[in-house]
């Protein structure tokens, strides 16, 4: 997917939220369990509930994986849900991935062309050769970990490599690689004061900002801070949507949390 198609439905729905699909078959539902696959049929009912509301999914796929063989088949069950029945949604494989040279390539390949995904989370501490594999791919986007949410972010994201701090010279050096413009940047909702000066070294780039909700994030810090003419931001939540109840009327009750947030990005987006 273009950036330019993300934009016009961000435009169209009033919304730039992602709904993250950490599904966790300790918390969906128990009347799921006896479902043959009850993974994707969590997941279908949660996204049937919700994409008029929202623009992107985001899989996080150390949730399938756990399950083996099983999970990554209801992970392949759920993009092609998504691409077949929603095409308009701009999916990301929360991945995390990232290696030399080959194995990145391979990392892509698996991704972007056998699950057909729009985009992937990357970590960037290998650096250029780790990362420029996955740039050559036309239509596809790389999302990079920049700031995240969690407090070990202090550990090394935020001390200083000579005059920036290593976040900031990641952004800044990503910006020479080959196909940069196919960048995206992951920062965490709890950090969003940090958008500011972010914002200064990539002014238009699309940010992944996780953390609203449950980790304690606030939408209105993330939109003061971060947000550009074209918006710019995808707004994850997670666990505040997809797990609002654990009863029958879950995916109900999904749906009217993903309302809730639709309204207050609204009124971030209708002066647009």
């Amino acid at each position: 997917m273009e950036v330019k198609a993300l934009v016009e439905q961000i435009k169209k729905k009033q919304s730039f939220l992602c709904v993250g699909l950490d599904t966790d078959l300790e918390k969906i539902p128990s009347h799921l369990l006896k479902e043959e696959d009850p993974i994707f049929a969590f997941n279908k009912a949660i996204i049937d509930a919700t994409h008029d509301f929202c623009v992107a999914y985001k899989p996080n796929i150390a949730f399938y994986e756990a399950y083996g063989i099983k999970g990554w088949k209801s992970l392949e069950r759920t993009i092609r849900y998504l691409n077949e029945t929603y095409p308009e949604q701009f999916t990301i494989a929360d991945a995390k991935r990232g290696d030399i040279g080959n194995t990145s390539t391979r990392y892509a390949k698996a991704f972007f062309e056998e699950l057909s995904f729009d985009s992937i989370t990357i970590a960037p501490y290998m650096g250029r050769d780790s990362v420029e594999p996955f740039l050559e791919f036309t239509g596809k986007h790389t999302i990079l970990l920049a700031l995240t949410s969690n407090r070990g972010a202090f550990d090394f994201q935020t001390k200083k490599v000579g005059e920036l701090e290593l976040y900031k010279e990641v952004i800044r050096t990503s910006r020479s690689y080959k196909g940069s413009e196919n960048l995206m940047y992951v920062v965490g909702a709890t950090k969003a004061e940090y958008l500011a000066e972010i914002r200064q070294i990539i002014p238009n780039s699309f940010i992944l900002v996780p953390g609203v909700g449950a980790q304690g994030g606030s939408l209105r810090e993330v939109c003061k801070y971060g947000i550009t003419k074209n918006v710019g931001l995808l707004v994850n939540s997670s666990r505040g949507i997809i797990y609002a109840s654990h009863g029958e009327d879950f995916a109900q009750t999904a749906r009217t949390k993903a309302k809730e947030l639709q309204e207050m990005m609204k009124k971030e987006v209708e002066v647009f």
